[in-house]
């Protein structure tokens, strides 16, 4: 699926890819958040830490009617707020990525996968 922004000059498509590349490298500059996460199910559900070529397998991202649906697996950091790790997150995407690609993010969710201590 791929978003598309019409202007008087012409139409602009924007893939996924694009999208998630783009909101990884947004989420992982937040404070508190470690990395991007990829749950592994045939290890009985353990979580772990993708490289950061890897930002956009943690990132799930629908386009309906040039509107953005992200869902974020990510690790935090131990000892922060969960609560406010996510909400600076979910805005910080929001803002860069409704500024980038002209598109309206209607709703980005946090999937806390792990926690990992900070040296």
């Amino acid at each position: 699926m791929k978003g598309i922004y019409t202007s008087k000059m012409g139409e602009v498509q924007i893939t996924t890819d694009v999208i998630a590349t783009y909101a990884g490298t947004t989420a992982v500059e937040c404070f508190g958040i470690v990395g991007m996460a990829k749950v592994y199910t045939r290890d009985g559900g353990i979580a772990r830490l993708l490289k950061k070529e890897s930002l956009t397998k943690g990132i799930s991202v629908h386009i309906a009617e040039n509107e953005i649906n992200l869902d974020f697996h990510v690790i935090v950091a131990y000892g922060v707020s969960i609560q406010a790790v996510a909400d600076n997150l979910i805005e910080n995407v929001r803002y860069k990525l409704e500024e980038f690609t002209g598109m309206r993010v209607n709703r980005v969710n946090v999937f806390v996968e792990g926690v990992r201590v900070i040296d």
